[in-house]
């Protein structure tokens, strides 16, 4: 019956369109990990920074030093 195949069938545009709204989901979800996991990141770095405080000096002056010579 290729008549029958030659129309649209509606059940596949559903699925393509659950399809989409799937990976607006999934887009949703990766950016809420992205926060946490840089939200994580950064409480890491500043607990880092109070228990090593001469570490954090040195990384501080450090990039300074690497801002001051930079060429904008």
């Amino acid at each position: 019956m290729p008549d029958r195949e030659s129309q649209g069938d509606p059940s596949q545009s559903k699925s393509r369109s659950n399809d989409r709204e799937a990976s607006r989901e999934t887009e949703a979800e990766r950016r809420r990990r992205r926060a946490q996991f840089l939200r994580e990141l950064t409480e890491a770095r500043e607990l880092r920074d109070r228990v090593q405080p001469r570490r954090a000096k040195t990384a501080r002056l450090r990039h300074a030093m690497r801002m001051r010579t930079f060429r904008w």
